[in-house]
């Protein structure tokens, strides 16, 4: 598929990924992603041909109009879509595949000064989650959903969801439709609220058997909250 051919792909990915978008006229000025994505390309381009000045100037000015950083020389396949995309940072040895969807606040950064592959590799058909961080270089496997705020810092195999810091593999699934690999993040779970709710729990039990004299039998909930505790350590070491 040639360079104009992608990129009128790239226009019609809000009517697919964006319910709220009424009109083809809003895509000029309330989808920044969609520019950003379309100044990448020619970039990209550019710089694949060896004008890296040209490049990177365009990428400045793509910057500058829509507060998304993608470095020209990142690759990035068919079909991204960037949401919002206010504070997306896509750095230079980045890949990501096709049918990814990006929100805002995103960053696919590196942890290492030295030259070579130190960002991350993010598989077909992924949903990154606004304010997520993914570092290093990773992979992410096809199909994958990043949770909110989370912040990856190793690798994440095909059809998992990844969440928390750092982030923590809480569900492996195989999609079997597109839609099964858009869940909102509402449907993530919450790992921080169920280990606060194990130790308030755990803080009751030791209270009652502190009243043991009067005979007061804990073993019952003590069973309940080992059973809690080693359903999550599980979930921690996958």
């Amino acid at each position: 598929m040639g360079l104009f051919s992608t990129i009128k792909e790239d226009f019609l990915l809000p009517k697919k990924n964006d319910p709220a978008l009424h009109s083809s006229f809003e895509l000029v000025f309330n989808y920044p992603g969609v520019w950003a994505i379309i100044h990448y390309r020619i970039a990209h381009k550019l710089y694949q041909k060896g004008f890296k000045v040209p490049a990177r100037i365009i990428s400045g000015i793509a910057q500058f109009l829509t507060s998304i950083d993608i470095h020209p020389a990142a690759t990035i396949g068919k079909r991204v879509f960037i949401d919002h995309g206010f504070g997306v940072v896509i750095g230079e040895t980045s890949v990501i595949g096709d049918d990814v969807l990006i929100y805002q606040q995103v960053t696919l950064g590196g942890v290492s000064l030295s030259k070579g592959k130190r960002h991350p590799t993010i598989g077909n058909g992924c949903v990154i989650g606004g304010g997520a961080k993914i570092l290093g270089n990773i992979e992410i496997g096809d199909n994958c959903k990043i949770g909110a705020n989370s912040v990856v810092i190793k690798d994440v195999p095909s059809c998992s969801t990844a969440v928390g810091v750092p982030a923590r593999i809480v569900r492996r699934n195989v999609a079997t439709s597109e839609d099964d690999t858009k869940v909102a993040n509402a449907d993530f779970p919450d790992v921080s609220k169920e280990m606060i709710i194990y130790l308030m729990k755990r803080v009751a039990v030791l209270e009652h058997a502190i009243k043991e004299q009067d005979g007061i039998d804990v073993s019952a909930e003590d069973k309940e909250l080992e059973d809690i505790y080693s359903n999550f350590i599980d979930s921690m070491n996958k």
